[in-house]
């Protein structure tokens, strides 16, 4: 269970944080929340779908595997990929609200987080002040939120260009097996390549546009998450 609080460095002195990667360290995990503004760096190994909220809405979402609970970007301790998406990068900090202001709040139930000792990256200097390590986690987490805050009129002006469908994908492994990833929605191609100038113009100010054709590059990788399936079940048997 989460066990959020803010950061201060009185309680929080000989707090550190492990960064090397692993199941258990929470890792073991089949999507990444993103923003429109993270597709160019995820599209060139991941791949980038959308995902239904309970509030009706949709968020975009970095495809780590094919199914729950599994990564096919993680061997052993090595991420298996040139870019870590800033979802994961931020653990086990997240942005939460103190005095109306968004703050630094660590999560001190996550496996990541280590007290005393020499494990980890430690956040605050002996004589005070915050470490490099701290900091660019600061700029992590200030870039993620903002840019999930983002997320609300891209996600708009897709829907109101009718430029989401559901898809699913059905495949089968080398041994036979047979499996389907479904519950996601991506970019409707052929409404994309169908919009007039006018739909285009106002999409390309906003950015939307090439974080839109992002998103569809990026579906080519599903084939790569196939291939490193087949590699983890051949490996186990």
């Amino acid at each position: 269970m989460s066990q959020a609080v803010l950061l201060n460095n009185i309680d929080h002195h000989d707090l550190r944080v492990i960064t090397a990667r692993g199941a258990r360290y929470g890792d073991d995990t089949m999507l990444a929340p993103t923003f429109f503004r993270e597709f160019r760096e995820l599209q060139a190994c991941y791949p980038v779908v959308f995902q239904k909220t309970a509030e009706g809405g949709f968020l975009p979402v970095a495809l780590l595997g094919l199914r729950q609970n599994e990564n096919l970007f993680l061997d052993g301790e090595r991420w298996d990929a040139h870019y870590l998406p800033i979802a994961v990068e931020r653990l086990p900090f997240l942005i939460g609200i103190a005095d109306e202001e968004p703050m630094i709040h660590v999560d001190l139930a996550h496996p990541r987080v280590a007290r005393g000792g020499a494990q980890g990256e430690a956040l605050f200097l002996e004589h005070g002040g915050t470490t490099a390590f701290l900091e660019r986690m600061a700029s992590v987490l200030r870039t993620l939120h903002d840019g999930l805050q983002d997320n609300a009129g891209f996600i708009a002006a897709l829907l109101r260009h009718e430029l989401l469908e559901p898809f699913a994908l059905d495949f089968q492994l080398d041994d036979r097996s047979q499996h389907r990833l479904s519950g996601f929605h991506t970019i409707d191609e052929q409404r994309l390549h169908g919009l007039d100038g006018a739909a285009l113009h106002e999409l390309s100010q906003a950015g939307y546009l090439e974080a839109a054709y992002m998103a569809l590059a990026s579906m080519s990788h599903l084939r790569d998450l196939i291939e490193r399936m087949n590699r983890r079940h051949a490996a186990a048997r």
